[in-house]
């Protein structure tokens, strides 16, 4: 049987609750305040707290965080107001859920219920779950612990199912109407709930919870765990990629690998053409009539085709063959 600790200041909300959640089979337990509060759970330990955020003296946060403190603890906090900031700083403080008054009994008790079989289903399976392990992250559902880059990350109840759910069904889009019954195990109630349990995980687990790399908002959807895309790496160079590599036109010598040996410097040699050259400027590209082919009048001049031809005139004429003209033929090269 589960022991329950009510925590409201107005007697009146505090003996209906009592009365359903006994009506239900668990045993109940009464406080006031806050230190009545934290009074009873050190007495005896509760499974369950239903907590009001409005308490006199300390509040309803400061008993969360104190209770959370000892050690975990599901909470359902109840609010006399609607404002969308209480709900989401009770959540942030820790709290499991959060009933806004005036509330039906009767949900209450199934809220109750909700979150005490969520907790007795994640204490089943955590034996049979694998290690999961992603990006620095690390959640072992049996030790219900998990890591950063081997530091241990303080996590309530809702937040290591929340992160176990999603590193299970890596690189899936989750919404958060799933998220509600498979983690939560509700089939109705306030989706801000995940989204305010999203950012404080986000917080513990981010580098940088402002630009998440881990948990990622599917727009319209809901979340996705991916581990961060790794840096591009830039090619090292090799020999082979330097642009000014000198090349052996002969090829490597058979039997060298690869290498071969410098030739001897011959001072004696005559040099070799080199293919940078024009045709004007080789020995053996001799033209009739001299260098660049002579034209009447003794002007040299361009001809069309890409080659030296005559100009007749002094203006530019075309050549007959493309290339260097001598006597209307092309002009010698290596090799032809």
């Amino acid at each position: 049987m589960h022991n329950i600790l009510v925590v409201d200041d107005d007697p009146t909300v505090a003996e209906v609750v009592t009365g359903y959640l006994e009506r239900a089979g668990y045993t109940v337990a009464r406080a006031a305040d806050g230190p009545g509060a934290l009074e009873a759970a050190g007495e005896r330990w509760p499974d369950l707290v239903v907590l009001d955020l409005m308490l006199p003296g300390m509040d309803g946060l400061e008993v969360c965080r104190r209770l959370r403190g000892r050690g975990p603890v599901p909470v359902i906090m109840l609010t006399a107001r609607g404002d969308e900031d209480d709900r989401i700083l009770g959540l942030e403080t820790g709290a499991d859920d959060y009933v806004t008054k005036p509330f039906s009994p009767r949900e209450l008790v199934l809220r109750v219920e909700c979150v005490l079989r969520r907790g007795r289903s994640a204490a089943d399976a955590a034996p049979g779950g694998p290690v999961l392990s992603c990006a620095g992250i690390t959640v072992d559902p049996a030790a219900r612990r998990v890591t950063k880059d081997g530091a241990e990350i303080g996590l309530t109840l809702r937040e290591f199912d929340l992160l176990l759910h999603l590193m299970r069904y890596r690189g899936l889009a989750i919404g958060r109407e799933r998220l509600m019954q498979e983690v939560w195990g509700w089939d109705f109630g306030d989706l801000s709930t995940v989204t305010v349990h999203v950012r404080r995980l986000r917080g513990k687990i981010e580098d940088d919870p402002a630009r998440p790399r881990l948990i990622h908002t599917v727009w319209g959807v809901g979340y996705r765990f991916d581990a961060p895309a790794e840096p591009e790496r830039q090619p090292v160079p090799t020999l082979g990629d330097a642009p000014d590599a000198p090349v052996d036109p002969e090829g490597p010598a058979p039997g060298d690998g690869g290498a071969r040996p410098p030739r001897p410097y011959d001072r004696t040699a005559a040099p070799e053409p080199d293919d940078r050259t024009t045709s004007a400027e080789r020995p053996d590209a001799r033209k009739a009539g001299g260098l660049h082919g002579s034209a009447p009048g003794g002007q040299a001049g361009p001809g069309v085709g890409g080659g030296d031809g005559p100009r007749f005139g002094g203006l530019d004429a075309p050549g007959l063959g493309g290339g260097d003209v001598a006597d209307g033929g092309a002009a010698l090269v290596d090799g032809a």
